[in-house]
C-alpha cells in the first residue's frame, strides 16, 4: 500500500495520473495547504522541503522499512523504477523520457506557477509580471508544441511520466487562462491524455478531498500559503 500525501494542485494530480494508470493501491492522506498542514512536524519527516505530494510505500521492492519520497518528479521516477512502467527500456528513449520530465521540473510547472501566481493570487496586479510570466508560459507551450508534432506523446508512441507531469500543467488557472489557440499539437494530445479512463479516475479524487477546489482563497489562506520565510528554531 502506498500512502499519498495529497491535495489537488497540478503537481498533487501528476500522482494519481500514475497511481491509477498502474492500479497501485493506494490511500489518500489529505494535506490541506490552505491550513497549514504542510508545516506540520509528522509531514515535514517526509516532505522537509514542506511542499506537497509525497507518498510512503509500506510495500517497496525488496521489502525492508517503508520508503519515503518527496519531490513530485522523484516520485514518479520511483514509481516508474517500482513497476517498470511508464519510461522507455531503450537508454535513448529513458534519457528523452528524463529531459522532458526535468524541462517539466524546471520550466513548465515554475514559470506557469509564477504566471497563475501573479495572475491570480497577487495582492496587486504588477503588470510586468503578469506580462513576463505569461510570455515565458506561451514560450514553453510553443516548445512543447513543437516537440509533439508527429508523436502521439512526448517520447512518441508511448505514454510515459513525462506526459503525466506535464500534462496537469497545461493552462491550469481557469481565472486566468492562456491562450492555446496557436498550440494545435498541445491541444490534441491533452485532449487525448484527458480522455483515458485512468485520467478521468484520478481527477475525480481532486473534488473528493477537495469539494472548495477552485473557489476563491481566503486572505488567511493566502497568508500561509505564500507568506512562509525561513522557520525559526
Amino acid at each position: 500500500m502506498i500512502d499519498l500525501y495529497y491535495w489537488p494542485t497540478p503537481n498533487g494530480h501528476k500522482i494519481t495520473l500514475f497511481l491509477e494508470e498502474a492500479g497501485l493501491p493506494y490511500a489518500i492522506k489529505p494535506v490541506d495547504i490552505g491550513k497549514g498542514d504542510q508545516f506540520k512536524p509528522d509531514y515535514l519527516a517526509i516532505s522537509p522541503n514542506n511542499k506537497m505530494p509525497a507518498i510512503v510505500d509500506h510495500d517497496p521492492v525488496g521489502g525492508g522499512k517503508p520508503i519515503s519520497v518527496f519531490e513530485s518528479g522523484a516520485i514518479l521516477v520511483y514509481l516508474a523504477g517500482k513497476t517498470g512502467r511508464f519510461v522507455p527500456e531503450d537508454a535513448r528513449g529513458k534519457v528523452e523520457c528524463l529531459e522532458w520530465l526535468f524541462w517539466q521540473m524546471g520550466g513548465l510547472g515554475p514559470m506557469t506557477g509564477q504566471h497563475g501566481h501573479f495572475s491570480v493570487y497577487a495582492p496587486e496586479k504588477i503588470p510586468y509580471a503578469i506580462q513576463r510570466y505569461v510570455k515565458e508560459s506561451e514560450r514553453l507551450l510553443d516548445v512543447l508544441d513543437r516537440r509533439l508534432a508527429g508523436r502521439r506523446f512526448i517520447t512518441g508512441d508511448d505514454y510515459t511520466i513525462a506526459d503525466m507531469a506535464c500534462w496537469p500543467w497545461i493552462d491550469p488557472y481557469s481565472k486566468a487562462p492562456l491562450n492555446l489557440e496557436p498550440f494545435v499539437e498541445v491541444r490534441r494530445w491533452r485532449d487525448a491524455i484527458a480522455a483515458r479512463p485512468a485520467t478521468i479516475r484520478a481527477m475525480a479524487r481532486g473534488p473528493e478531498v477537495n469539494p472548495r477546489s477552485g473557489q476563491t482563497m481566503s486572505d488567511e489562506e493566502k497568508q500561509i500559503l505564500f507568506g512562509q520565510g525561513a522557520r525559526k528554531g
